[in-house]
């Protein structure tokens, strides 16, 4: 077996994941273009507050459907490896199918869901009237957004992460254009405040679809692929995609349970100190985005490798990966440890809550240095088929260890909000660690 130079493989990796870092950035520019353009309604404070619960409510429920790509990417991955395209379209295909299924009956329970839901967790009769509208036009985008996220996976399978970014660009973009026409009522739309927002995003999200239809029909791909040629139902890969996506689902639902945890932990110490918390919770968000463009890239390369049989070189792109994701991380924590200060001034200009998530940002710097092992070698596990073991580790890691932990020294040993972050670089170290050892030595097989 022929290895390949090392800077052939940074090529690879960085011509894989700065594509799909761009699209995901796009995402992180909307969300604060949507929260801004809403902060300046007349009623801000109660339309804000109830596109808090929307958005809360969208995340969770894009969290846990979107893994579908997950399992698309990692099964198309595989059959582009072993150079079976017919196989890849037919993969896309039985995505389609499930996305439209289940994205329907999601949507219609959602819809129907959405202002009991609204009114339930909204204290205020205002709050939950805007938000159980701005949950209703949203998730009426739940079939486009699913059909969208079966071609994000088939097209990073294929190694066009390019694609992904166009389409960020693309549908962010049409994002904003639209919830500016429906939340001011601009070009001759209904002036509708917050749930304008939702209406605008579904409408983005439906030409989303479109474009990745018109893509997938170009001739480089109509004739390579054949995909609708191919079109037939196949309850092997409906299982086996499900098989991949389910635990990935299930893993997001427990990150959220557990952040959202964190933060109610943390508002048991202090109003101010949860305050804090949100801030730099917020920041590591916007940080995190491009770890998820290296996972993109490991899962599309380690895919790719496994399904061609290199077994070695499989394994070489995930600890090479890790490695470029590593030094991007270095440079992050260093950031925040010397000036958090300004970093924290993207997010909010409040003076105390900056003094008060100074030295938080710092414990978030010290652990952002391992986060990116973390993300690389769980996706490098998760394209070797191994996503029930990576729940498993999230499991242990973030609801057993992360939150108790945060809770007896921030809480129960009144310690305070510095030492409840303390948990977070033990939760995610213990993560890393668990990822790289199953990576290293549990699923390699000889070339």
């Amino acid at each position: 077996m022929n290895l390949l130079p090392r800077n052939n493989y940074y090529k690879q990796i960085l011509k894989l994941a700065l594509p799909a870092i761009a699209g995901l950035s796009t995402q992180m520019v909307v969300s604060l273009v949507d929260s801004a353009m809403v902060g300046r309604l007349e009623e801000a404070t109660y339309a804000l507050a109830a596109m808090g619960l929307g958005v809360l409510a969208t995340w969770a429920l894009i969290s846990f459907f979107s893994s579908l790509a997950t399992g698309t990417h990692v099964l198309v991955a595989r059959k582009f490896g072993e150079g079976n395209y017919q196989a890849c379209a037919i993969t896309l295909n039985n995505s389609i199918i499930i996305a439209i299924i289940v994205g329907t009956i999601v949507a219609i329970f959602a819809v129907l869901a959405a202002h009991p839901a609204a009114d339930f967790f909204a204290a205020d009769k205002t709050v939950g009237k805007y938000a159980g509208e701005f949950i209703f036009y949203r998730f009426l985008g739940i079939p486009f957004f699913l059909i969208s996220v079966s071609f994000r996976g088939f097209f990073f399978g294929i190694n066009k992460t390019k694609i992904f970014m166009f389409s960020g660009i693309l549908t962010n973009l049409l994002n904003i254009i639209f919830n500016y026409m429906f939340i001011y009522g601009k070009f001759g739309m209904p002036r509708m405040g917050v749930a304008g927002s939702g209406l605008g995003s579904t409408i983005a999200t439906a030409f989303d679809a479109s474009f990745y239809f018109i893509i997938i029909l170009l001739p480089v791909y109509r004739n390579k692929f054949r995909t609708f040629k191919n079109f037939k139902l196949d309850f092997n890969i409906i299982k086996t995609i499900y098989k991949i996506s389910l635990p990935v689902s299930f893993q997001n639902v427990f990150i959220l349970i557990g952040f959202l945890s964190f933060v109610a932990i943390t508002g048991l110490i202090g109003t101010i100190e949860q305050a804090a918390t949100q801030v730099v919770i917020s920041t590591l968000f916007i940080s995190f985005l491009p770890c998820f463009g290296f996972g993109i890239a490991v899962q599309t390369l380690v895919g790719n490798n496994i399904g061609s049989r290199k077994f070695t070189i499989a394994r070489i792109y995930g600890f090479e990966t890790a490695k470029i994701a590593s030094y991007y991380t270095l440079v992050l924590g260093i950031i925040f440890f010397v000036i958090p200060q300004y970093v924290l001034l993207i997010i909010t200009n409040d003076l105390k809550i900056i003094e008060v998530a100074k030295p938080v940002l710092r414990i978030a710097g010290f652990a952002q240095l391992f986060y990116a092992t973390g993300v690389v070698f769980a996706n490098g596990l998760q394209a070797a088929g191994k996503t029930f073991f990576v729940m498993m580790a999230e499991v242990i890691s973030n609801l057993l260890i992360f939150v108790p932990l945060a809770y007896f020294l921030g809480v129960y040993l009144e310690l305070g909000l510095f030492w409840a972050w303390v948990a977070l670089p033990v939760y995610i170290i213990i993560y890393s660690i668990v990822v790289f050892y199953k990576f290293k030595f549990s699923i390699w097989k000889t070339d």
